[in-house]
């Protein structure tokens, strides 16, 4: 995993990397929001099965903390004969410049 920047080098970078750890954080991980991240109870599910359920996760989970983004896309990929999934997840930028705003 890309190490977290402190400082990212512009409100784009800030944008992207907050996404990604919205959606590598299982939720419950985080000691005094336990609602940040992705809910996970779905993924032992048929992956046929849950595959809408868990994109309406992960659109959740974009929308509820980071409002600068929006998911536009979800991919799955992976091998199913071992169980495993691949989730990429393709977001567009809705609003920028919050930093100039809050100056």
């Amino acid at each position: 995993m890309e190490k977290i920047k402190i400082l990212p080098e512009n409100e784009l970078e800030e944008i992207i990397q907050n996404v990604k750890t919205i959606l590598t954080t299982t939720q419950g991980e985080v000691f005094l929001d336990r609602t940040f991240g992705v809910a996970t109870e779905l993924l032992d599910e048929p992956m046929a099965a849950v595959q809408a359920k868990i994109t309406a996760k992960i659109c959740e989970a974009v929308n509820k903390f980071e409002s600068r983004a929006r998911v536009t896309d979800v991919f799955f990929g992976g091998n199913k004969l071992d169980g495993e999934m691949e989730i990429t997840a393709r977001i567009e930028v809705v609003e920028k410049n919050l930093r100039e705003k809050l100056r």
